[in-house]
């Protein structure tokens, strides 16, 4: 039995009956690290000495019968939530030698449900991207094929729990970032309603937008992470002040007598043939399962991107001016005066993508421009969210494609933005309504490569997400296969 192969119930069940200890599964992961990470790169910075510290600490908790729902269980972090006395680089140049003083309630919060980490997770540089490949500290492969992209921007927590290199990961999700990594790496992904899950800790990318969620190897995994992430914080004013419900409660409950929408604007020209077929075998099964599938519209659809690249460089030009030199990270040091030491830091210190999402968004802020671009885009994105409002009162959720492609070749859209931005096209709705969603695995291309279905819910509707998800893995029969690395 390799362990870091197995889910986190079923290592629970291990470590609870005697079969293994946290530090059997630490060093499993590990090696397991050892083997592969040279080849998948989804890891930036490792935490192995305190890993094993912290393995040390959990047997003696488990032999003294302290078992909390994570004791034990390596998780790996997005190099995007701040960690203390560990380097927090968000991919990019700028923060390179950043150690943060405190640690992200989401971090605080694995912690005090005994997890252990295994180390920070490559990602697109400040969140910005779409396959991980805009990083400072080089390309993420995708574990099903090294010559492709893992998605983004979470694209490494992805890949490292494809690749076993982990048993579960936290991701940040903006537009996209958590569910389409997990759909073209093979994984469970959610995106929790904005306000779910606290961003203390969590470097801004785009503050209205940004949301934390967990990667896993299966839906249950998901309802365990969610139990130990979700709730309220007082340090975070997004934070909305609700009861967390025990999320496994939902995973044996089926969906008989369900209305599922299907929205006609998301099954369009343009999607790859095999991701089509994918989708139409997901209805089929969500039929199955007692389920009705309706046809439903989101008028609005065809301004997503739209608004999101109006909304999202916007929010980013203003977050990332706190990034000059002065207090933290990289500092230009050939500077002749204090401007002069700004603009080259900033020059030196961001990468291109960044740079063009800054310039992007302080042009739709500035003075002339604001009414025409921000405050339109802004306009819209409420016809956004009223669209989703109107369609789940006709159904329980909604069933879409997560990309429009299977995972591409690396470099094959670094060259056209304009191609890249469409990687979103099916995810940036979810983060404008500040709605969940969730990508579950749905089958393969004939060349091996993994698609992904995404469910979504009303606010606050992890559960019954949670419960639409656990039905379809199980009823689905996917077949089970591992990356060949």
């Amino acid at each position: 039995m390799i362990l870091s192969r197995l889910t986190i119930h079923e290592l629970q069940s291990l470590i609870r009956t005697g079969g293994a200890t946290s530090s059997d599964i630490v060093q499993s992961v590990f090696a397991r690290i050892e083997e592969v990470e040279g080849r998948v790169h989804a890891y930036i910075t490792l935490m192995k000495d305190h890993a094993f510290a912290e393995a040390a600490r959990a047997d003696q908790d488990i032999k003294a019968g302290k078992i909390k729902p994570l004791t034990g269980i390596p998780i790996a972090l997005k190099d995007i939530v701040c960690t203390k006395g560990f380097l927090t680089t968000c991919g990019s140049h700028i923060l390179y030698n950043y150690v943060p003083p405190y640690d992200a309630m989401v971090v605080q919060k694995l912690r005090e449900a005994g997890a252990i980490f295994t180390g920070k997770t490559n990602m697109d540089e400040f969140a910005m991207g779409s396959s991980t490949e805009t990083s400072y500290f080089g390309i993420t492969r995708n574990p099903w094929d090294l010559d492709r992209i893992p998605g983004g921007s979470s694209g490494g927590s992805a890949a490292a729990v494809a690749a076993d290199e982990c048993i579960a990961s936290i991701g940040s999700d903006t537009g996209g970032s958590i569910r389409q990594p997990a759909a073209l790496c093979g994984v469970v992904g959610m995106k929790p309603t904005y306000g779910r899950v606290s961003r203390f800790g969590l470097i801004a990318y785009a503050s209205s937008l940004d949301q934390i969620g967990p990667f896993t190897k299966d839906v249950e995994d998901c309802a365990i992470m969610m139990n130990a992430i979700a709730g309220y914080d007082s340090q975070e004013s997004t934070s909305v002040p609700m009861n967390v419900p025990d999320y496994t409660e939902f995973i044996s409950r089926g969906i008989d007598g369900w209305k599922v929408g299907i929205p006609k604007e998301y099954f369009i020209e343009g999607i790859d043939p095999e991701v089509n077929e994918a989708m139409q075998r997901a209805i089929t099964t969500i039929e199955g399962l007692g389920a009705t599938c309706v046809e439903i519209s989101l008028p609005h659809t065809e301004y997503c991107l739209a608004v999101y690249y109006i909304i999202a460089p916007a929010e980013a030009s203003s977050n990332l001016a706190r990034y000059d030199g002065v207090k933290y990270g990289f500092r230009s040091q050939d500077s002749i005066d204090l401007l002069d030491m700004y603009k080259k830091t900033r020059s030196a210190g961001f990468g291109a993508e960044v740079k063009r999402r800054i310039m992007i968004g302080t042009y739709a802020l500035s003075s002339g421009y604001y009414d025409a671009y921000y405050k339109k885009a802004s306009q819209v994105r409420a016809l956004i969210k009223r669209d989703f409002t109107e369609a789940f009162t006709l159904c329980n959720a909604i069933l879409t494609p997560i990309s429009p492609t299977p995972a591409f070749k690396i470099g094959e859209r670094m060259d056209n933005p304009l191609q890249m931005y469409l990687s979103d096209i099916f995810t940036v709705s979810t983060n404008l309504a500040g709605i969940p969603g969730i990508s579950v695995p749905c089958g393969f291309t004939k060349g091996g490569l993994p698609i992904g279905a995404q469910f979504l819910a009303g606010h606050f509707e992890e559960g019954p997400l949670i419960q639409i998800a656990a039905a379809f893995e199980k009823y689905a029969n996917i077949e089970k296969r591992r990356p060949n690395l």
